[in-house]
């Protein structure tokens, strides 16, 4: 009887705290730019792996700089980096007061291209790097799709991926930079690379899930990224997170859900 008391108690605990609004945060909003990019430097780490030529030659120096322009009307007050280089005990840069400094070699990741230049043109003493490990069990997921006779969907669905990801990299030989980046970032975009992710739960039967274990990992890592981001924001940030466009849905989806936060459009700022 006790156990029953405390259980009626508990839920309507529950169910009062669920009806109170959430306390509206103090100050003005927290404005957040996410710029899904490809890899500048073509590392060849993803499902699908964009292709170009040396960001370092001086017609793509000038298309970044278009970029920087553009960005730059955002003004952010905080920049946030795919990097986990970080100075010990915070999300701090370890690398950019060095390339401030001019102490680094040229390095042709969008980190630093966009990142650091960005930072560098701005006056910021700093940025934040919040990149963070996370598995990735995808061996699992094709092993699975191979015993159960669904190897060739799998494969389909990466096909896709990997066309999408070709046709942008041919449109990168006639077009500029920015102009590419403007379609990393339409919604569409956006969307269809965390669908891939989420077709990835048909994967899987009963007690053996490769897929959403695939999947739970996948959003883990998002979420431990989008914490690192919201725990160094202050009230009237203007944030630029530059990040791999296939966390993008993700981190609008979290930093977009803080109250007090607001997202806005990467293509609002980058060059036509």
């Amino acid at each position: 009887m006790r156990a029953l008391t405390c259980l009626i108690a508990l839920f309507a605990a529950s169910t009062w705290a669920l009806a109170q609004p959430i306390a509206k945060p103090e100050g003005p909003p927290v404005e957040v730019v996410i710029l899904g990019t490809f890899h500048f430097d073509s590392p060849g780490l993803d499902v699908a792996n964009m292709q170009i030529d040396d960001v370092l030659a001086p017609k793509r120096q000038t298309e970044i700089g278009q970029v920087l322009d553009g960005l730059a009307r955002f003004n952010p007050t905080k920049i946030a980096v795919e990097s986990q280089r970080r100075q010990p005990g915070t999300t701090l840069s370890e690398r950019y007061p060095l390339y401030r400094a001019g102490k680094i070699d040229p390095s042709r990741s969008e980190t630093v291209q966009i990142g650091f230049a960005l930072a560098k043109r701005l006056g910021h003493e700093n940025i934040h790097s919040v990149d963070v490990s996370g598995e990735f069990p995808f061996e699992a997921v094709m092993a699975y799709a191979k015993r159960s006779g669904r190897e060739a969907k799998l494969g389909a669905s990466i096909a896709m991926i990997q066309s999408w990801t070709a046709k942008l990299s041919n449109q990168l030989k006639t077009q500029s930079i920015g102009r590419v980046l403007r379609d990393f970032n339409e919604p569409e975009a956006i969307a269809q690379d965390n669908a891939f992710y989420l077709d990835l739960l048909r994967y899987g039967a009963i007690d053996e899930q490769p897929g959403a274990d695939l999947v739970s990992s996948w959003y883990k890592r998002n979420f431990q990224i989008c914490a690192r981001i919201a725990q160094a924001a202050a009230p009237g940030d203007r944030i630029l997170v530059v990040y791999g466009s296939g966390h993008a849905y993700l981190l609008r989806h979290c930093l977009g859900g803080i109250p007090g936060f607001k997202i806005l459009e990467a293509n609002d700022y980058l060059p036509q």
